[in-house]
């Protein structure tokens, strides 16, 4: 058996398709001023934590 060609796929409408891309590219993120982006000390030894927990979170 050989392996089917992958179908080809062509734009006909260009206009409608950059406004689908334009929509699909929108996103709007709400930040809260008061959220703490550095870690606070802990007390612990060893190397300290440079950012929050919800720092981290917000990046992933």
């Amino acid at each position: 058996m050989s392996k089917p060609k992958p179908a080809r796929y062509r734009t006909t409408n260009w206009s409608a398709y950059n406004a689908a891309l334009r929509k699909r590219g929108s996103l709007l993120i709400w930040l809260d001023k008061e959220m703490a982006w550095y870690a606070p000390h802990e007390g612990r030894p060893g190397r300290p934590p440079v950012f929050s927990n919800a720092a981290i979170q917000f990046c992933l």
